[in-house]
């Protein structure tokens, strides 16, 4: 049988996932192999050394930089608050309004005192970096100082691109089918902290509207380039999302424009409603190698077998999504593979295969030009 690899979009109701969770620099790692999580569980968390503040105490109060430990109030590794006096002359000849003062510009520590230069430096406290779980699941693995394994069964669905970073929320499926367009008037003012899911399109009002609600996420199948530069402020480009604070993640399933969700995405999702999933918006728009998802914990029904590990390849018979214009976002079954290579527009010869669409035409592309959607 011909086999074609190919990038995989997981639209899956039952899978074993594990999620890396790591701080960006060492620190504690709060929970042991073995232990059960819920999302918004701090697993690790470290300490990010607070901002340095300086001050010239020579040059404030006219002395020599050898001089600088006779007038200082405080000495290294002392703690201080902001506008405490911390270094001062003494009277001249017993008059007090001759008298000179300098006070700590931060509440912190007195960081380090240069007989060299006379500078005085100040540090603000550390603030703690907590690291959430994000999913509710079972430590499997830790890396001591680091972070954590989590392992979970769950629904698995991932996203062709989103904005916005990690939330939790119930699933509140807002409109009756995935070709209906979500609207402002759909949005509840109960939707607040809730993963709305939309289908064929959201635009820039029901998006607001739904930050203005102070929803978790929204879930739909399209949107428009233009109303994302509306919501952003400025062209994404060719980066890593996922960082962007606009008070809501957002992630599109299909792609831009008024795309209907896939039935199989929105049925999944409405048979979930109602519980909690964790949600990310972080892409990784040209490689491809990160995706938006939802993941929803737990077993969506008895009669739900899970699935294995993906195989990572096309087969005749598989349901895929072009990704590449003309065709950018429609989604068809394989049904054929030619092993043979053939020319295609720019003359160069490439592996293709046919692909049956949803209105019953059939077009041939190369196998570059789409990915899997895997169930």
């Amino acid at each position: 049988m011909a086999h074609a690899y190919s990038p995989g979009l997981k639209v899956v109701p039952f899978i074993t996932l594990r999620k890396k969770r790591m701080l960006p620099i060492p620190g504690k790692v709060l929970y042991e192999k073995g232990k059960e999580v819920d999302a918004l569980d701090t697993v690790a968390q470290t300490e990010l050394p607070g901002k340095v503040f300086s001050v010239n105490v020579v040059n404030r109060l006219g002395i020599e930089p050898s001089e600088i430990r006779n007038y200082m109030l405080k000495k290294e590794g002392d703690q201080v608050k902001k506008d405490e006096v911390i270094a001062e002359t003494k009277p001249f000849l017993g008059l007090s309004f001759l008298k000179s003062s300098i006070s700590s510009p931060i509440t912190g520590t007195v960081e380090s005192i240069s007989e060299i230069t006379g500078q005085v430096l100040f540090r603000e406290p550390p603030k703690i970096l907590p690291l959430h779980a994000y999913i509710k699941g079972k430590i499997v693995e830790v890396e001591e100082n680091f972070g954590v394994v989590i392992e979970a069964d769950g629904t698995f669905i991932q996203g062709i691109f989103g904005i916005g970073g990690e939330v939790n929320g119930e699933i509140k499926v807002a409109v009756d089918s995935p070709d209906v367009d979500l609207k402002p008037e759909d949005i509840k003012e109960e939707y607040r902290g809730k993963v709305i899911v939309g289908g064929r399109h959201a635009g820039l009002e029901s998006i607001k509207k739904a930050i203005k609600v102070g929803a978790s996420a929204v879930v739909v199948g399209g949107i428009h380039d233009k109303d994302l530069r509306e919501i952003l402020g400025y062209d994404i480009g060719v980066a890593v999302t996922g960082t962007e604070k606009i008070g809501i993640t957002l992630i599109v399933t299909e792609g831009f424009g008024h795309i209907p969700m896939s039935d199989y995405t929105f049925k999944l999702l409405k048979s979930r409603e109602g519980e909690k999933a964790s949600v990310s918006g972080a892409t990784q728009i040209r490689a491809g190698v990160m995706r938006p998802e939802i993941i929803i914990p737990g077993a969506p029904g008895s009669d739900v077998k899970k699935k294995e590990e993906s195989r990572g390849w096309i087969e005749v018979g598989d349901q895929v999504r072009i990704i590449r214009e003309p065709h950018f976002g429609i989604i068809g079954t394989v049904t054929q593979l030619p092993s043979e290579l053939q020319a295609i527009a720019t003359e160069s010869n490439v592996r293709v295969l046919e692909v049956k669409l949803e209105n019953g035409s059939k077009i041939v592309i190369p196998r570059a030009n789409v990915e899997i959607i895997e169930k």
